[in-house]
């Protein structure tokens, strides 16, 4: 039961990160700037947490998937129900950015 709510969430190892993005999911990362300035996964894209509502416009396509992610798992989860609640369809918490990237290095 535990594993079929963390894959419904979005959550946890049943989701092919990997392939997301291969098909064509955004990696959001909704840390600061100054944060995702000094290092982020190649690709992603910066709208802080403190500003994704009045932002989300720079997420237009509401099917295509989103991958979430910032420091701890926080922001990401906050940003995953805040679009769900906008009507974006496809939106995973990867949690913290380095594990996510360090899943796609070993996809």
């Amino acid at each position: 039961m535990y594993k079929a709510l963390k894959q419904l969430l979005g959550i946890g190892p049943g989701v092919d990160y990997g392939r997301l993005i291969r098909e064509g999911a955004i990696v959001l990362d909704v840390r600061t700037p100054l944060e995702f300035g000094q290092a982020h996964i190649a690709g992603a894209i910066n709208i802080p947490i403190e500003t994704l509502r009045d932002n989300m416009h720079q997420l237009a396509n509401k099917h295509r998937p989103i991958i979430a992610c910032c420091v701890d798992g926080s922001k990401s989860w906050y940003a995953k129900n805040l679009l769900d609640a906008n009507g974006y369809r496809h939106v995973y918490d990867a949690g913290n950015w380095v594990k996510l990237q360090r899943k796609l290095q070993h996809q």
